[in-house]
């Protein structure tokens, strides 16, 4: 299978080390050089362009932050859409709107190629081991086309139903985080008025059967979210807005689980 991916941030870069590690031909864009460098000691080749990179890929992976972003790569004159041959697939790593996968999938169907949404969850930690979460929407034939490669950096691999289902699964899954940290800063503020120390009583709920990720990782930033908020803050603020967008799309409830993720946002200073 011939590569291409696009997104060498911290959690792309070792998925894409992977990959090339794992016997792929793997070729690179980045914007900036400094991105690419790290894989001068890997078998992966360097393209000018992501069209000259998808030109060279059956299929491309996108770990690019946002909606816009991944717009912006595959469109325009030198955009992977302009290189990508009749029969290749596009995987979305990036967190986005189940919209904009759609949207993506009517561009790409006019040149043959085919869109997965696949965004991920683990981090760089667990991409570097095999063992990041993959959440994938589209076609069977698809899924199990890009299989091989996903699992050079995942485990598992799940395949939720169609296009924009695996990204309806992640954006629930930031959502509950949210509100997860939200109902840990209740109870760890409720300790304070009752005069249990706050590092004292995070170890406890780290320890103890009310354990959970955002209990570890309040912990690990000194009993607050604040610490988070540079590296996870604007991430999730924007997936709990497009929780709420389709919740109203589906004239569901929000419910209690938005009220204590906008409890994490507000402590991050970034409300919904």
């Amino acid at each position: 299978m011939r590569v291409g991916f696009i997104g060498l941030g911290s959690q792309g870069a070792p998925m894409a080390r992977r990959i090339v590690e794992g016997g792929h031909e793997l070729t690179l864009w980045a914007r900036r050089p400094a991105s690419v460098e790290p894989f001068a000691d890997t078998a992966a080749k360097i393209a000018d362009t992501p069209a000259e990179l998808a030109a060279a890929s059956d299929l491309v992976c996108l770990c690019v932050v946002g909606d816009d972003d991944v717009r912006q790569v595959l469109t325009g004159e030198t955009g992977v859409l302009a290189g990508l041959a009749p029969g290749a697939v596009i995987a979305i790593h990036s967190t986005v709107h189940p919209d904009t996968c759609t949207e993506i999938a009517e561009l790409a169907g006019r040149h043959d190629v085919s869109v997965l949404d696949a965004p991920v969850s683990g981090g760089g930690p667990a991409a570097a081991d095999g063992t990041l979460l993959v959440m994938v929407g589209g076609a069977e034939t698809d899924v199990e086309k890009a299989r091989p490669v996903f699992a050079t950096y995942a485990d598992p691999v799940v395949h939720l139903g169609p296009l924009g289902s695996g990204q309806v699964a992640k954006i629930l899954n930031n959502l509950l985080f949210s509100a997860n940290l939200g109902s840990a800063l209740s109870a760890l503020e409720l300790g304070d008025s009752l005069g249990v120390a706050r590092d004292k009583l995070c170890e406890v709920l780290v320890r103890g059967s009310a354990t959970s990720k955002a209990v570890n990782s309040i912990s690990m930033f000194g009993g607050t979210v604040e610490g988070l908020a540079p590296i996870a803050g604007a991430l999730l603020q924007k997936d709990v807005r497009h929780a709420a967008s389709l919740a109203a799309a589906a004239k569901a409830a929000e419910g209690s689980v938005f009220t204590a993720a906008d409890t994490a946002l507000q402590h991050m200073d970034h409300p919904r």
